[in-house]
């Protein structure tokens, strides 16, 4: 939340969304979690989103939505559910869930699976854990950030690099600090 505020973008933890969302909306994304859990389908974001985006008359029900942080900025709000780096299979499914739900109530919000960093190398496509490939195509979903591209996108370009600079720097300090304490 203070990188994203330090870029000049508003941003809120914990942020709890009402959303509206048609009935049969709230069932497709029922069928499609289930199509992905049982490995009936593959994950596509751009496949899901458009099934739901369908449907528009019939029964609207309200539901609760809450993501890990939310940034509105140029006028764009984002959703970020963010994760650890290996997240289990509840909590990828409900982030999915969530950021759906958010998508069948405005498609122009912006949602995201956030993963801080990447311990399998330094791109997505680097990204081995096998858990949240069965909601989401971890390596080329655009609504899946992990690490450098996480980062950048909540701070702007550049705010990877700054992290990495700012924790190195700690570090040494710590290191000296703690090996003057022996």
């Amino acid at each position: 939340m203070i990188l994203a505020i330090a870029s000049g973008a508003e941003s809120i933890r914990q942020y709890r969304s009402q959303v509206n969302i048609n009935q049969g909306a709230v069932d497709e994304i029922e069928r499609i979690l289930s199509s992905l859990d049982s490995n009936d389908a593959t994950p596509n974001w751009k496949r899901e989103t458009s099934k739901i985006s369908a449907f528009k008359k019939g029964n609207f029900v309200v539901r609760d939505v809450i993501s890990d942080l939310w940034i509105k900025k140029n006028g764009i709000e984002s959703f970020l559910s963010i994760k650890t780096v290996k997240p289990n299979k509840d909590q990828t499914q409900i982030a999915k869930r969530n950021m759906l739900m958010l998508k069948a109530h405005n498609p122009n919000f912006q949602t995201y699976f956030g993963l801080y960093y990447n311990p399998y190398g330094d791109t997505k496509l680097d990204y081995k854990w096998s858990i949240p490939f069965k909601f989401f195509d971890m390596k080329t979903d655009k609504c899946v950030l992990i690490g450098k591209e996480y980062w950048d996108f909540i701070g702007g370009v550049g705010t990877y690099e700054q992290l990495l600079k700012i924790f190195g720097e700690v570090g040494n300090e710590t290191r000296d600090m703690i090996n003057n304490l022996l």
